[in-house]
């Protein structure tokens, strides 16, 4: 880790219930307190959810940026007035773009906490060309403003919501960037092709597809492909599906539709490929002693 200040402490932006690491030395800061810290945005207030510890307990490499200050009664009553004031924003906004009939869907309104500048986030199609809104917004809100667009997969993140599976959003959850995510990892997972099934609330592939499909990739390698041809008690069958989890293959032929444990419907297909790589292998073979 590059930093030169031995202790952190661990808080959670108000408006986003995830834990963050901030570096922080001869500031006194316990679990409950409120605390600056300074971000894209400019300053804005985090609530101080553990002790301060050394910097040595955090593993991995990533540089820490410091806490600006303990937070005053004066950053407080500036943060509660940034909501009040961010609500306003919204709404002056939504009405400015129907007047200008903007294809256009604002999302948010954060202000910093100095309450000198406003980010408004917004989704839209294609590029929308906001000169006349930023006038509308500069005379009606009188403080900087910036308008940021964002894509569906981060408007899931900021809106958040429940997954297919129950639980809170992965991206709102806990992560920080966005991975690609392929049909290709479906198909890894023997999964059906349906799309609407796959895709979460953002529309696109469901990230968690990403989070187990180098396992399946291994796994693949290890047994035959689905339509292989393979021999079960000296009968000819069609692989017709795979089951990794179960370690199960559902074997077909003209007479039955069978289920048998990897180890016994690919012991013969197994025992074929290793004789075909012990032929094909060209090292020297090890001497009997």
């Amino acid at each position: 880790m590059s930093t030169s200040y031995e202790n952190f402490v661990t808080v959670n932006f108000k408006d986003f219930p995830k834990k963050y690491f901030f570096a922080v030395d001869n500031i006194d800061l316990k679990y409950g307190d409120y605390a600056v810290v300074e971000t894209d945005v400019g300053l804005e207030l985090v609530e101080v959810i553990a002790d301060v510890k050394p910097v040595r307990d955090i593993e991995g490499d990533f540089t820490l940026k410091p806490i600006f200050r303990k937070a005053s009664r004066r950053d407080i009553a500036n943060y509660d007035r940034s909501l009040e004031l961010g609500d306003k924003a919204i709404e002056v906004t939504k009405r400015a773009i129907k007047k200008l009939k903007l294809k256009m869907n604002p999302l948010s309104a954060k202000y910093s906490l100095d309450l000198s500048r406003v980010l408004i986030t917004y989704v839209a199609e294609e590029r929308v060309d906001f000169r006349e809104l930023l006038q509308i917004l500069n005379k009606e809100l009188s403080v900087r403003i910036e308008l940021k667009q964002i894509g569906e997969r981060d408007k899931a993140k900021l809106i958040s919501g429940l997954a297919t599976c129950g639980m809170e959003t992965c991206c709102s959850r806990y992560m920080n960037e966005f991975n690609m995510v392929s049909i290709n990892m479906a198909k890894n997972q023997n999964l059906a092709i349906n799309v609407s099934k796959l895709s979460g609330l953002c529309g696109k592939f469901m990230c968690c597809l990403r989070y187990e499909n180098d396992d399946y990739k291994e796994m693949r390698k290890e047994y035959p492909p689905v339509n292989t041809k393979v021999m079960y008690k000296g009968q000819s069958y069609h692989v017709n599906s795979l089951n990794y989890l179960a370690e199960e293959a559902k074997l077909v032929n003209r007479e039955e539709t069978i289920f048998v444990n990897f180890n016994e419907a690919f012991y013969d297909y197994n025992r074929q490929m290793n004789n075909m790589a012990d032929k094909t292998c060209k090292c020297p073979k090890k001497q009997m002693q």
